[in-house]
C-alpha cells in the first residue's frame, strides 16, 4: 500500500521558536540538508508550528545528522498537539541514538486516524553527549492526500469514449 502525503507549509500560520541569529525558521524550511536551525537558551528547546485553521496531519518528519552535529543532535524529543499552548497533549516521545537521516513520526490518534490540530509542538528534551543547544536541519509536516472530484476520472467504457481515448 502506498501512502500519499502533501506538504502543509502553505497552511502554516507561524513557526515560533527560540533561535540563534542566522539559524532560524528559514533554515528549517529551505530544503537544504546543509543548513540548520540552532536553539539558544535552556532546554527544553521548543519548535511551535501553528496552523490558521484546524488541519489534518498524518506525518511529521525531522532530519537529524549526528555525524555533522554531534552534541547538538537531539537524543530525546516530545511531540505535542493541541488547539493552543494551554491544552497541548503529548502524543509521541522518542529516543534517537545517533540519528542520520529522516525520522518519520506518525501523527495518529488511538484508532490510527490522522490527527486534526491547530498546533504542533516539538520539544527537544535532551541532546547527545549532554549538549546544551540543538541543531535541527529540516522539519516537514504532511497531510494525507484526499481525492477530490477534480482529480477523479469516471470509468468510461462506451464505444464513443474508446474511439477517442488515445492520441494519434
Amino acid at each position: 500500500m502506498h501512502l500519499l502525503f502533501s506538504s502543509v507549509y502553505s497552511f502554516i500560520h507561524s513557526f515560533v521558536l527560540f533561535l540563534c541569529e542566522g539559524f532560524g525558521v528559514d533554515q528549517l524550511r529551505d530544503d537544504n540538508l546543509e543548513t540548520y536551525w540552532q536553539s539558544d537558551g535552556s532546554q527544553p528547546h521548543l519548535v511551535n508550528i501553528q496552523f490558521r485553521r484546524k488541519t489534518t496531519v498524518k506525518m511529521l518528519c525531522i532530519y537529524a545528522d549526528y555525524k555533522s552535529d554531534e552534541s547538538y543532535t537531539p537524543s530525546k524529543i516530545s511531540v505535542r498537539v493541541g488547539n493552543n499552548f494551554h491544552n497541548l497533549q503529548e502524543i509521541r516521545q522518542l529516543e534517537m541514538v545517533e540519528p542520520s537521516g529522516w525520522i518519520h513520526i506518525p501523527l495518529l490518534d488511538l484508532v490510527n486516524n490522522p490527527i486534526r490540530t491547530f498546533m504542533i509542538q516539538i520539544a527537544v528534551l535532551a541532546n547527545h553527549q549532554n549538549g546544551r543547544d540543538t541543531h535541527m536541519r529540516q522539519i516537514k509536516v504532511y497531510t494525507p492526500v484526499e481525492e477530490s472530484s477534480i482529480g477523479k476520472f469516471p470509468r468510461c467504457t462506451t464505444v464513443d469514449f474508446m474511439m477517442y481515448r488515445t492520441i494519434r
